[in-house]
This record gives C-alpha cells, structure tokens and sequence, in this order.
C-alpha cells in the first residue's frame, strides 16, 4: 500500500515524475547509489525522529550524521528514533523505503542542508526498491517542509 500512495502523491502533485521500481533493493544507501547509478550522498535517506509527543521526518544526504548538538540546538531536545514498527505506523512505509511523500497524515519535514550540493537526488519511494529522482528544492517544495542544518 505504501508504494501505492506514494505513486499517487505523484500523479497528484508532479505527475511528470515517476516513482522507479527496481528488481534490486534499495533497502540501504549502499543498496540504492548502486541501484539507480548515483554516489551514495545523493541517495536522500529519511529518518524519523520523535520531538516530545511529534513525529518529524529529516531527510538528508546519504552518508550523512544527525548532529545531536546542531539538533538540540534547534529544537531543544535530543533526537529519539523510531523503530520500525513506529515508523510504519507514522508513515505507512517500511524502513528502507521511508519518504516524505504519500504519507497517511501530515509529518513536518526538515531537509537537511547537505542536501543542497546536488541537482538531483534519489529519496526512497514507499518500498525497499522503489525511489524517485528529483531535485531537492522541488522534493522539500512539495512536501510543504523547511531547510535545516542538521548534521555532521
């Protein structure tokens, strides 16, 4: 179902992109720069985090760090993740295949500054061989999210 709602979130917001099913996993960013032919900090990973009582989504480059002090700076606490079970329940997609897109509700976004280096990056698209190309601009854009300096 994940798969499903984040090809509609596409064909809804910015039908001229296409959501990449692969036979090869892109379960990790390892997986995913082989899989769609990129370097690895161009795979966009999306981790989700708790914020007291809210769920938000960080998506930064690949081989990229959560600062903990950059991110205790900016929101006061310390970054708690999810397991997976909660991730799926806040994003209806399973880890590996977590995106900011075609979500069940509304998460807030942070795009990670190190995201910015590239012209096109390749976040993950509901499933574990699923990811879409775009440029980050227009990924963070879309899903209504806001830059942060996040990580190491």
């Amino acid at each position: 179902m994940s798969l499903v709602s984040v090809q509609q979130f596409f064909r809804e917001k910015a039908p001229d992109i296409s959501v990449i099913v692969t036979e090869a996993s892109s379960a990790t960013v390892a997986l995913a720069a082989e899989a769609h032919g990129v370097e690895p900090d161009q795979i966009a990973k999306t981790i989700c985090l708790r914020i007291g009582e809210d769920v938000v989504l960080v998506v930064t480059a690949g081989t990229k760090r959560l600062d903990n002090r950059k991110f205790k700076d900016r929101f006061g606490v310390k970054p708690r993740m999810l397991d997976a079970e909660a991730v799926v329940e806040a994003t209806s997609h399973p880890v590996g295949g977590v995106c900011p897109f075609g979500l069940p509700s509304p998460l807030k976004v942070y795009g990670d500054l190190s995201l910015k280096a590239f012209d096109e990056v390749v976040p993950a698209g509901g499933a574990t061989n699923a990811a879409v190309k775009i440029a980050p601009e227009r990924m963070i854009a879309l899903v209504d999210g806001e830059w942060a300096d996040l990580c190491q």
